[in-house]
């Protein structure tokens, strides 16, 4: 799955009531602070398309280089050669594409599609930056192959019908592993969403877990398009409470709520049928 090579990759933190105290995230931002209460803390890159060499930006490089191995897969997930801790993280993704200003700023945003998603990340205490624990090379994300088509960023389109669930198969049994809810029950969305993106990614600075955004954009030559995850959702207590093993099978699915339930779509992963016109389903095996 190479589709996405020339997208820069990008997830957003704390985007979901209580997601980062189940993530024992909570310290890491203790200094950030936000807009409002409610406000996500801050947008983290996990892959940065291939970096121009271009002495003439007067910028000095600062992202880590695994940020440059491409880590999609709609299949696997390929776990750390380290001993160190694996947690799903289902949420959204927005493909997107990005406008420029003649000084190089994000000057709007527009959000195409949306697909399942799986933010895997390290779970370790102490890392200097978000993206430390986000890419550790190839296979380490997930995204479907099944995009589903945004009519109108707002109020009243698609996106208001669509619900997330998730579930991870161990050993024949089926566990619920992140919450079945409204996409609407995210913190920030549709153009509030929006807005505080294109703000954050001109003004974000390096501080703390966050790092400098725009001087990543500009040594990536600007890239028109991007996938930006809007946040994990939160966990069920098995979810919270189990990390990926060789083996294991996630799902993660958005559906179409005013066509199906939660009860057809855990009939689903039993028969291993799914209605492809209401869903779009990411299902990766967990691999070392």
């Amino acid at each position: 799955m190479q589709k996405y090579k020339d997208f820069l990759g990008l997830g957003i933190a704390g985007n979901f009531a209580l997601h980062l105290a189940q993530a024992g995230e909570l310290e890491d931002f203790k200094d950030i602070i936000t807009a409002d209460e409610a406000a996500p803390k801050g947008i983290f890159p996990f892959y940065l398309p291939s970096t121009v060499k271009n002495e003439a930006l007067g910028s000095s490089f600062r992202a880590k280089e695994i940020l440059t191995t491409y880590p999609l897969s709609s299949t696997t997930i390929k776990l750390p050669t380290q001993n160190v801790n694996i947690q799903a993280e289902p949420e959204v993704a927005l493909i997107c594409d990005l406008t420029y200003d003649s000084n190089n700023r994000v000057s709007k945003i527009t959000p195409t599609h949306f697909s399942a998603y799986n933010d895997c990340s390290i779970r370790v205490a102490g890392a200097s930056k978000i993206s430390d624990k986000k890419n550790w090379g190839v296979s380490s994300k997930g995204i479907s192959e099944n995009l589903i088509k945004i009519d109108s960023f707002e109020s009243g389109g698609i996106m208001d019908n669509y619900s997330i669930c998730s579930f991870l198969k161990r050993d024949d049994d089926i566990h619920a592993y992140g919450e079945d809810v409204e996409l609407l029950g995210y913190s920030y969305f549709y153009k509030k969403l929006s807005d505080w993106i294109i703000n954050q990614l001109n003004t974000q600075e390096d501080f703390g877990p966050l790092e400098p955004l725009s001087e990543y954009i500009l040594e990536c030559g600007n890239p028109s398009k991007a996938i930006i995850s809007i946040g994990a959702t939160r966990y069920t207590h098995y979810g919270e409470n189990t990390f990926l093993k060789d083996g294991d099978e996630l799902f993660v699915i958005l559906y179409n709520n005013t066509n199906l339930s939660l009860k057809d779509i855990i009939e689903s992963i039993k028969n291993n049928s799914y209605d492809s016109q209401y869903i779009s389903l990411l299902k990766q095996r967990v691999t070392n």
